[in-house]
């Protein structure tokens, strides 16, 4: 049985914005590639790894999951801590 994740995608380091980071994402974990030696390819027999469902929730992944018989591993996101600061605190010390 084919073991997927389930997680929050994390924002681009490359952009300040957080779009495509609020939909929840269940991916298969890929299975090990075979090296071709001669042409320097990577090959697998393992087409689940390509794909990737988004969910609106959390709970509609894992419903999903289970209802298709699914293991899975759920990867709760970090939780962000807000530092308040003022302009002025560039200045201090």
């Amino acid at each position: 049985m084919r073991i997927a994740r389930i997680y929050l995608p994390t924002k681009s380091a490359m952009q300040s914005g957080k779009g495509k980071t609020e939909k929840w994402v269940l991916e298969f974990v890929s299975q090990k590639s075979k090296y071709n030696p001669l042409m320097g390819w990577e090959s697998s027999k393992d087409t689940n790894s390509q794909i990737k469902l988004n969910f609106s929730s959390k709970e509609q992944a894992i419903e999903y999951a289970n209802k298709n018989n699914i293991k899975y591993k759920l990867i709760e996101p970090n939780k962000k801590k807000f530092v308040i600061k003022s302009y002025a605190d560039n200045f201090l010390n």
